[in-house]
């Protein structure tokens, strides 16, 4: 039962709410006399509507570059050569959003952001305890404090970075960073449950 009121309200907020703009937009400047400056408004509102709606849905395809540099830079790592934005998706469902993007990187960017995996004081190899699902593992995922954890398994260096949102029922903010150890390949990944 509370499924079914969750989706009405949804449908209520995500339609019902724009639709009844919409025709706020239309009648009142017509039943003030202005006719055409009804209909210039509402066409302008339905096209923003649209347009928003459509940015929604092709979100991946407004995903540049420079988006890329400012996520990989927000883990600490600079990008100084040229490279390629080889693979970009995001999917998103009521409450949960995950998004990955793959880069194919110069050797020498690649070295230099394993050997500041590696020079971090938390670093840990394969052979040490390391908590791969540190997102699934973390203690308190609305208070806390913030964690990065470095690390090296058998394909590639990786960076997590955890930070609890400081709000009950608010995701954390999860980015992780794998640099493959046989490819020029830097893949992000940002989960929001």
């Amino acid at each position: 039962m509370d499924s079914i009121l969750f989706i009405g309200l949804l449908i209520l907020v995500f339609v019902g709410i724009p639709i009844g703009l919409g025709l706020l937009f239309y009648f009142i400047p017509k039943k003030l006399g202005y006719p055409k400056t009804a209909k210039y408004l509402a066409i302008g509102y339905g096209l923003l509507v649209l347009a928003f709606g459509l940015y929604i849905a092709f979100e991946d395809q407004f995903f540049m570059k420079s988006n890329a540099i400012e996520l990989v830079e927000e883990q600490g790592f600079k990008l100084t050569d040229e490279f390629d934005l080889t693979e970009n998706k995001s999917m998103s469902a009521i409450g949960d959003y995950y998004h990955t993007f793959t880069l194919e990187i110069s050797e020498r960017d690649k070295q230099k952001i394993i050997s500041s995996i590696n020079s971090s004081e938390n670093f840990k190899t394969d052979n040490a305890s390391i908590e791969n699902l540190m997102f699934q593992s973390a203690p308190d995922r609305y208070f806390g404090k913030k964690v990065i954890q470095n690390y090296e398994t058998e394909n590639s260096y990786v960076r997590e970075y955890f930070e609890p949102s400081g709000q009950e029922g608010y995701a954390p903010t999860f980015r992780r960073i794998s640099i493959s150890k046989t490819k020029n390949e830097l893949t992000f990944e940002d989960i929001d449950e």
